[in-house]
């Protein structure tokens, strides 16, 4: 709750901070109020579950964490964004005031006990990166980007709205605990076919948000064509929101696991192949993390599939170690990206990598460990969010999707490992490149955060 008002007044405070004649105080207020709402965020850890806006928005121990994760997630990306003083076009205020205004759209659907709540976090979260997609302008790519994402984010919203229509019509509630009393004692069957039709649409709307296959075709073109530094954002703290959100939507409807779990197996399956099969055609680093984010989905679907006492930890440990390696990942890419630009725009293909260990060991070497995080390799904490989820799905009995999912990761091992040997074992330019000290103690952090959890899982467990 408290991130929620911290958020909403600091997101109001940075839009007026945009009429200072300097903009240099923008990054370092943004920082600073990120850290406040991360802050107070653990005040209610241990004591509850509370409930707040009459029974709408749930805060536990779940939500906490979740919210954890996409505030230092956040926290991460604005602190490698520069301030945005490259670009004399750019207006700081705006972009910092919609990141902080979207978190809070995030955190209302990490935390919604009632489908209106999801809707208002959804729509906050979805307009804010529509407008952050298109913000440059002068970029076609950039405008290309947002019309495709605000288009199918439409179609994709009626989809949401037409099932909590149903869901509604069904329970003549949007209460989540309502929802779940009406799945545990289906009546009559004429009702049930409008619950189980409305709960796949409103699944329809959701899977779209985390690039769920076959709901996935706006990911690579949006993440191509928006800055940068938005497709971080994009790709770690949308993404987290979103799972969380269907984590607690298919918990309350456990009731009727039969039904609904094979339609997520069959997505989490053609998720996968479309995530892992897309990247290794891709010459475009950028494009490739793209079609990876689809696959990570795929795994965390999986988590869902499988859903039992364990998934939850299990989905809270990946969706932070998958922020982390793709944080890392994209910090890298914008900095080379820009260092070898071609005709002033940047160069997002793999050959931009050729010889970076020599350019810069620090930056090949925190490039090297996100990949090899996101590849599931031992001693990454990829590895041991890989290891949870499948774990999870054989217990359930599940086997045959974890045997699709390992496949799948070795796959994985061929585009991930791609930008690894571009960067040691390929000769490029010998410009060195130069990284602002902030900037390389973020990637620092999260490289070390990546191997700690990667060497001690435990220590995580022990914290949440």
């Amino acid at each position: 709750m408290y991130p929620i008002i911290l958020l909403s007044v600091f997101g109001v405070l940075t839009l007026f901070l945009g009429f200072s004649k300097s903009k240099n105080i923008l990054l370092p207020s943004t920082l600073l109020f990120l850290a406040l709402a991360l802050g107070s965020n653990f005040i209610d850890w241990g004591k509850g579950p509370f409930l707040y806006f009459d029974d709408m928005l749930r805060v536990d121990n779940l939500t906490l964490a979740f919210n954890g994760i996409v505030l230092l997630s956040a926290f991460m990306i604005v602190a490698i964004s520069g301030g945005f003083q490259d670009n004399a076009d750019s207006e700081p205020a705006e972009y910092y005031g919609l990141m902080l205004f979207s978190l809070v759209g995030a955190i209302m659907m990490i935390g919604f006990d009632h489908l209106i709540m999801l809707f208002i976090g959804v729509e906050i979260l979805s307009v804010a990166m529509y407008v952050l997609t298109g913000s440059n302008k002068r970029n076609l790519r950039s405008n290309e980007a947002a019309l495709k994402y605000l288009l199918m984010g439409a179609f994709a919203t009626g989809f949401m709205l037409f099932g909590m229509t149903l869901l509604y019509g069904a329970t003549g509630s949007f209460n989540l605990v309502d929802i779940q009393g009406f799945a545990s004692n289906m009546p009559a069957a004429s009702q049930s076919y409008i619950f189980y039709a409305g709960l796949l649409l409103l699944l329809i709307g959701m899977l779209f948000k985390v690039s769920a296959a076959p709901f996935h075709f706006w990911t690579p073109d949006v993440y191509e064509g928006a800055p940068t530094i938005f497709t971080t954002f994009m790709s770690t703290v949308v993404k987290t929101a979103g799972f969380a959100a269907l984590f607690r939507l298919l918990n309350h409807t456990f009731a009727i696991y039969g039904f609904w779990w094979i339609v997520i197996a069959a997505i989490a399956v053609l998720t996968l192949l479309v995530g892992n099969i897309g990247a290794t055609s891709q010459n475009s680093f950028k494009r490739m993390l793209a079609y990876s984010g689809i696959s990570h989905a795929g795994y965390l679907l999986i988590a869902l599939t499988a859903l039992s006492k364990p998934t939850q930890n299990a989905i809270i440990f990946y969706s932070l170690a998958y922020s982390l390696s793709t944080i890392s990942a994209f910090g890298v890419l914008m900095l080379v990206s820009k260092e070898k630009s071609i005709e002033g725009q940047p160069n997002e293909r793999y050959e931009a990598f050729n010889g970076l260990a020599k350019q810069n060991p620090l930056l090949a070497f925190v490039l090297a460990v996100s990949m090899l995080s996101l590849a599931g390799i031992p001693l990454t904490a990829g590895f041991w969010g890989k290891f949870f989820i499948f774990t999870s799905a054989a217990e359930r009995g599940i086997i045959w999707i974890t045997v699709i999912a390992v496949l799948m990761s070795t796959i994985g091992i061929y585009y991930y490992f791609r930008v690894i040997i571009s960067s040691y074992f390929k000769e490029g330019d010998t410009v060195r490149i130069r990284v602002a000290p902030f900037y390389q103690i973020i990637l620092v952090l999260a490289t070390f955060l990546t191997i700690l959890f990667g060497l001690a899982p435990g220590i995580f467990e022990k914290l949440i």
